[in-house]
């Protein structure tokens, strides 16, 4: 037992000092935030709200550290990914887990839903993920990066949307 609660108060050390750690929100004030940001989104559309998984989580956590470390703070390749997964890069700024969110639910403007389609010359995957209606549970991450003071913040979903044909919700 001592050396359980020693490794909590070093993961909580970590995380609290946040020089270059990647974040795992842990029942925090971020994965509330995470889950609020993503559970409004979803409310507006009719959707119920996506439940918080600290595997996802762990899962997102250990993506945005491997691709801070190992390939420069880039985006990750999620295409293989029993995950749906959204990622936001962000340089020159902290990034709170709503901001990402609120980014990725921007795109909505773009989304029309009678067409089930995006405006030409615009992106809307990754808000249709996040009001993905079959979508239950959420974890993400965050690894703060040197390159250009940037983060990169991951989120997984299970799960998947996208699913080509069907609509979001």
């Amino acid at each position: 037992m001592g050396s359980k609660f020693l490794l909590l108060l070093l993961a909580i050390t970590v995380v609290a000092i946040g020089h270059g750690s990647a974040q795992v929100p842990a029942q925090s004030n971020a994965t509330q935030e995470y889950l609020d940001a993503h559970n409004q989104a979803r409310s507006e559309v009719g959707v119920g709200p996506l439940k918080w998984s600290e595997g996802l989580a762990k899962s997102a956590s250990l993506t945005a550290r491997y691709q801070r470390d190992k390939q420069n703070c880039t985006f990750a390749n999620l295409t293989s990914s029993k995950y749906g997964g959204n990622q936001l890069w962000a340089g020159g700024l902290a990034v709170t887990p709503r901001t990402a969110v609120e980014t990725w639910v921007a795109e909505k403007k773009f989304y029309d839903y009678a067409n089930n389609s995006c405006a030409p010359d615009h992106r809307c995957g990754v808000y249709t993920q996040v009001v993905w209606k079959n979508s239950l549970e959420l974890g993400c991450g965050q690894a703060q990066c040197a390159k250009q003071q940037s983060s990169l913040t991951i989120c997984f979903y299970n799960p998947p949307g996208n699913v080509v044909g069907e609509k979001p919700y």
